[in-house]
C-alpha cells in the first residue's frame, strides 16, 4: 500500500482531510510538520473534549491509498473541492506502507493483566498462556477474565479500569445486583458477575460495544444483560459503576445517582486527580464523593446512598 503526503497551513487541514476523504482515500492522519524541531508547538485538550485548535501551524497530512488508485487524480480532486490551490501547497510525494499483520502487531501490545490479588485480565489470543496459568494456580479463587474487546474500549490497561477493578475485588457485597453504565467491552460487569454479583446490566451508547459485552460475557459463562440506553428498565441497583470521562459523568449525575438504591453504592471513575472536587461537587445533592483510590493521575471516587 502507498501513502499520499502533502503539506498545508492550520486553516487548511480539516478542510483537506475532509476533501482527501470524499475523494476515496481509506485514511487521513494530520501530523505536526515541525515535529522534533525548535519550532515544534505541542497541542493540548482535555479528555473527552474539542481541542480549540484543531491543527498545528505547519501539517503534514497522510493519506493513505487503496490498491490500484491514482495519486495525482486524488490530489487534484481534493484541492479542488477544498477550495486550495495546489500550487500553493507545493505538491505532493508518495511513500510505501511496509507490509504487516497489523492485527497481531496489535495484538502483541496487550499482554496479561493481574489486577489486586485475585483478578487476571486475559485477552483472548493469550487463553493458553502457561505462564498465566501457572500463577493463576497460586490464588485458588483467581478470577480469570478472558477479554476481546473489538471496537469497544476496556482491554484492562487504563487506570481507570484498574481502579474501578480494585474497588470490585475489595467492596462489591455478595449477591449485589449491578449497573455497568458506559460497559465498553464489559469487562466491569464481567469481573463483578465473577466477584460474586446477583443480576448485572451492562449499558453503552455505542451498538458495538453492547455486541462486544455480549460475546465477551458468553466466552466467560457469566449472565450479564447488555443494552442500548433507552433498553433499560426502571428500577435501582446496589452498585452502579461507571467508568467514563468527568464531563459526560456531570451532566449523568442526576440518572446515575438516580439509579443507586438506598444504602447502595456509586463507583466512578475517568476522571483526572484536578477534577475530583467538581465531579464530586456534581453529585452533592444525591451523595457525598470522595476519593476511594487515586493511580497514575486518575482516581476512583465511592459514595454510599443514606
Amino acid at each position: 500500500m502507498r501513502e499520499l503526503v502533502l503539506h498545508c497551513l492550520e486553516a487548511q487541514a480539516e478542510t483537506l482531510s475532509d476533501a482527501l476523504l470524499e475523494a476515496g482515500v481509506l485514511s487521513v492522519s494530520v501530523e505536526d510538520a515541525d515535529f522534533g524541531t525548535e519550532a515544534e508547538r505541542p497541542l493540548f485538550g482535555e479528555p473527552g473534549t474539542e481541542p480549540e485548535v484543531q491543527a498545528w501551524d505547519r501539517n503534514r497530512v497522510v493519506a493513505l491509498l487503496p490498491d490500484g488508485a491514482d495519486p495525482a487524480q486524488i490530489y487534484e480532486q481534493a484541492t479542488s473541492q477544498a477550495g486550495i490551490d495546489p500550487i500553493a501547497l507545493g505538491g505532493w510525494s508518495l511513500r510505501d506502507v511496509p507490509d504487516a499483520d497489523w492485527v497481531r502487531l496489535t495484538q502483541s501490545q496487550f499482554g496479561p493483566i493481574h489486577i489486586g490479588q485475585r483478578i487476571w485480565i486475559v485477552p483472548s489470543w493469550h487463553r493458553d498462556d502457561p505462564d498465566v496459568s501457572a500463577a493463576e494456580t497460586l490464588a485458588e479463587d483467581a478470577v480469570h477474565i478472558e477479554l476481546d474487546p473489538g471496537l469497544a474500549f476496556g482491554t484492562g490497561s487504563h487506570p481507570t479500569t484498574h481502579l474501578c477493578l480494585a474497588w470490585l475485588e475489595a467492596e462489591l457485597p455478595k449477591g449485589s445486583t449491578v449497573l455497568d453504565y458506559g460497559c465498553g467491552s464489559g469487562i466491569l460487569a464481567i469481573a463483578a458477575q465473577k466477584l460474586g454479583a446477583g443480576s448485572t446490566d451492562a449499558v453503552d451508547i455505542d451498538p458495538q460495544a453492547v455486541q462486544a459485552t455480549m460475546d465477551n460475557a458468553q466466552v466467560n459463562r457469566v449472565s450479564v444483560q447488555a443494552l442500548l440506553p433507552d433498553a433499560l428498565a426502571d428500577g435501582t441497583y446496589q452498585v452502579v459503576v461507571a467508568n467514563i470521562l468527568s464531563n459526560p459523568l456531570k451532566v449523568l449525575a442526576p440518572m446515575l445517582a438516580g439509579r443507586v438504591a438506598p444504602g447502595g453504592d456509586l463507583v466512578l471513575s475517568g476522571v483526572l486527580e484536578r477534577q475530583a472536587e467538581e465531579v464530586a461537587l456534581a453529585y452533592a445533592p444525591w451523595l457525598k464523593m470522595s476519593v476511594w483510590q487515586a493511580r497514575d493521575g486518575w482516581v476512583c471516587l465511592h459514595g454510599r446512598k443514606t
